[in-house]
C-alpha cells in the first residue's frame, strides 16, 4: 500500500530523523507510529493478533518442504 505524504514539512521531519538514525523513512516512519500507538495505549483488535499469529506459525513452518496431498493420502483420512 502506498503513502503519498503531500506535507513538505512532514517530509521534511521524515527525512531527517531519516538521515539521523541512517534508517529509511519507510522504517522510521514505521518505528515512530508503532511507539505512538504504544504510548496512546491502542490493544491491537482480535483480527490483528489473528494474523500477527499466522505470519508467526508461516514463518515458522516450511510449506516448500511440505508433500502434496493425493488422494490415497485423503482417502486414508476417511478409513474406519
Amino acid at each position: 500500500m502506498a503513502l503519498y505524504v503531500k506535507d513538505e514539512e512532514v517530509g521534511r521531519l521524515v527525512e531527517r530523523l531519516a538521515k539521523a538514525r541512517r534508517q529509511t523513512k519507510t522504517e522510521v516512519l514505521r518505528q515512530v507510529l508503532q511507539k505512538e500507538i504504544e504510548r496512546e495505549g491502542i490493544k491491537p483488535s482480535l483480527v490483528e493478533k489473528g494474523m500477527e499469529f499466522a505470519r508467526k506459525l508461516r514463518a515458522k513452518g516450511n510449506p516448500a518442504a511440505g508433500q502434496p496431498a493425493g488422494k490415497a493420502f485423503i482417502d486414508n483420512l476417511y478409513e474406519d
